[in-house]
């Protein structure tokens, strides 16, 4: 079976629980391609965990799903050392980190001292304790879900652990026909229980060792650098986007390019994926946490200055 072939199995075996949400499932896809991490903001109960939970049971692979509390400590996620009086020894219990997928609920509910647990994890695929260090994966994914900071109870996330997502994706509502039809059926988490994987790990890590075959023309590599000195030198931002950020963003569309079952990079790739790419990763005059907007809205504006190549 071709790349295109599983990933298009894939994708459909999402859509089947999250109904009419196309767009978020590619996003997560691409991000799952391009060797990302996601973060899914929106507000309670329009699908951000069915999600994840989808994804990873679409994969035959290990999955482990923290739900983060306040009172988490950050041995509740990497582990911790166990004292064994039979052999006088320390030995490392791994905690929940240590699965191919994981789905760190509500993120922004556990206080920065657990959040910056996860940022080792993320940024290098390992763990280090007690003087070793583990690897994780591959494949090795965490899909992270916040409510937007206005909701009571929540710390805000670090811009250094914000930028180790490589996208952040919004679900939002569905429109009314597809709300009848979720109201017709049987509850996505139901169909999750019956729901069988179509991927191998194995089958995942091929794909995105392709991704990196991925023709990008100069002029693509281009259009990336002028969205990136573009937020740079706004005058609206105080923060632009940072050298990872456009190998992100690079990344993420030779990813969206093998996803669509193309051997090369076109504008588009860039352009529909840098909003959820690169918005996160920058800092308002205003320093506005709010979600889907301050930032998010001027970069919007931002890219719509910068021509695309033809």
């Amino acid at each position: 079976m071709s790349d295109i072939a599983k990933l298009t199995a894939l994708r459909e075996n999402i859509s089947t629980v999250l109904l009419g949400k196309d767009e978020p499932v590619r996003q997560v896809l691409v991000a799952l391609l391009a060797g990302g991490h996601v973060l899914l903001e929106d507000v309670p109960g329009v699908g951000k965990t069915v999600l994840g939970r989808a994804m990873a049971r679409s994969i035959d692979c290990t999955f482990n799903r923290i739900q983060l509390t306040p009172d988490l400590l950050p041995s509740d996620i990497l582990g911790v050392s166990v004292y064994d009086a039979k052999t006088q020894q320390f030995h490392f219990k791994q905690g929940p980190i240590f699965a191919h997928v994981v789905l760190a609920d509500e993120i922004n509910r556990t206080t920065p001292r657990t959040q910056s647990a996860l940022l080792e994890a993320m940024n290098e695929a390992q763990v280090s304790a007690d003087g070793r260090t583990y690897p994780l994966g591959p494949p090795f994914m965490v899909l992270a879900t916040q409510n937007p900071y206005e909701f009571e109870g929540t710390y805000f996330l670090p811009e250094n652990q914000l930028d180790r997502f490589m996208l952040r994706v919004h679900v939002g509502y569905p429109d009314r026909e597809v709300e009848r039809e979720i109201l017709q059926t049987q509850p996505a988490r139901t169909q999750l229980t019956s729901l069988q994987p179509v991927l191998s790990a194995d089958e995942v890590v091929a794909c995105q060792q392709h991704v990196h075959d991925i023709r990008v023309a100069p002029a693509i590599a281009e259009y990336v650098l002028d969205i990136a000195v573009a937020t740079r030198r706004s005058e609206e931002l105080t923060v632009g986007l940072s050298p990872r950020g456009s190998i992100a963003l690079l990344q993420a569309a030779r990813a969206a390019a093998l996803l669509a079952g193309r051997d090369f990079c076109v504008p588009d790739d860039v352009k529909t994926l840098a909003p959820a790419v690169c918005a996160h990763r920058l800092q308002t005059k205003a320093f506005v946490h709010d979600g889907a907007g301050g930032a998010e809205e001027i970069f919007r504006q931002i890219l719509e200055t910068v021509p695309a190549p033809q």
